[in-house]
């Protein structure tokens, strides 16, 4: 059965016309989901009995099992969920001078299969539906206790491999009669799924997109996201030009800073040359280490010398502040012990 969260405003009420209801039910709806956040159509008291029957018989609300919270010293929180078929996910709220952010999960598992990520090791078992996503947000808020006015996903999983279902979350995360969270708190990253860029550029939504490039070229990318065979570097680069001449807005280059691997001068300097011109900033994430992966963190040092190289070079950028590591945070991390 559907869970009632992957359903759009505009499609509920074209399901209350097609069945006899007034139009205006959908608007109650969402507010006893989206506003109230009720964990029971029963507790929709303003529903008539003939409408909380069609809702009970044809929808569910989508449950998710909090099977363990992990708490940083930074206010960090990341839960692990059960889904109804015995599958974990998980999900990472985090604390900011501005608010509270989320980092939702997409799939269960990912076949992108990059390499310095704890992720990949578990293969894609499916997709996770819109209201799978969406029940992360609305029960995590819940658990944590403060409002989410910000949105990442960026979890375990390829948004962009769960389009469909990654469209339907977003129309109702921004919907004002959803969540209402602005477009502009909220980020999808993907890691260079070419096409899907392209056909999420024609969206032209105000979302913010982010780009997994980590590597100035196609020998170190390669070798380390097996994406980058099918879209190289300079694919990427045309399709990142294409959305910013279709929506106007700044991509996040994200950067993830390995020792030796990706992260000398003359690794900015090549960097600075293929982003030169491109409206653009390159968030710089010290490598969490896992030991799935052989890769070690990139020195402090090493850090600083690229993030002012790239500065110098006249491209921005950011060294994001780390969060959550005391708490294993890198995505999978959790899933993959608890599975151990």
């Amino acid at each position: 059965m559907k869970s009632i969260y992957g359903v759009t405003f505009e499609d509920l009420r074209e399901f209350m016309l097609e069945n006899n209801e007034k139009k205006y039910r959908a608007s109650q709806v969402f507010d006893w989901l989206y506003k109230k956040k009720v964990t029971s159509f029963e507790e929709m008291t303003n529903l008539s009995p003939s409408v909380l029957e069609l809702l009970k018989t044809n929808f569910e609300l989508t449950a998710l099992k909090k099977i363990v919270e992990s708490k940083s010293t930074d206010g960090t929180v990341k839960y692990l969920y059960g889904l109804e078929d015995m599958n974990l996910i998980e999900s990472v709220v985090m604390s900011h001078n501005y608010g509270y952010s989320i980092c939702v999960t997409s799939q269960v598992g990912c076949n992108m299969g990059c390499r310095f990520c704890a992720s990949g090791v578990l293969k894609k078992k499916r997709n996770l539906s819109a209201g799978e996503i969406m029940s992360q947000v609305i029960e995590s808020e819940k658990a944590f206790g403060q409002r989410i006015s910000h949105i990442v996903v960026m979890g375990i999983g390829e948004p962009f491999d769960n389009y469909e279902n990654l469209m339907t979350f977003l129309k109702n995360v921004n919907d004002p009669k959803g969540l209402e969270i602005g477009a502009r708190h909220i980020t999808v990253s993907t890691c260079g799924i070419v096409p899907k860029i392209i056909e999420y550029a024609d969206e032209k939504l105000q979302i913010n997109l982010a780009i997994s490039l980590h590597a100035p070229n196609n020998e170190i990318r390669s070798a380390l996201m097996p994406i980058n065979k099918k879209y190289p570097i300079e694919d990427v680069v045309k399709a990142i030009k294409y959305y910013i001449n279709q929506t106007n807005r700044r991509i996040t280059i994200e950067y993830i800073m390995i020792r030796d691997l990706n992260d000398q001068e003359q690794h900015a300097i090549e960097l600075a040359k293929l982003l030169k011109g491109i409206n653009v900033y390159v968030n710089l994430i010290p490598y969490n280490e896992v030991i799935e992966a052989p890769f070690k963190r990139s020195r402090k040092e090493d850090m600083d010398k690229f993030f002012q190289t790239l500065k110098k070079l006249k491209i921005n950028a950011t060294l994001r502040k780390e969060q959550g590591h005391d708490i294993n945070a890198a995505c999978g991390q959790l899933r993959s012990q608890h599975l151990s």
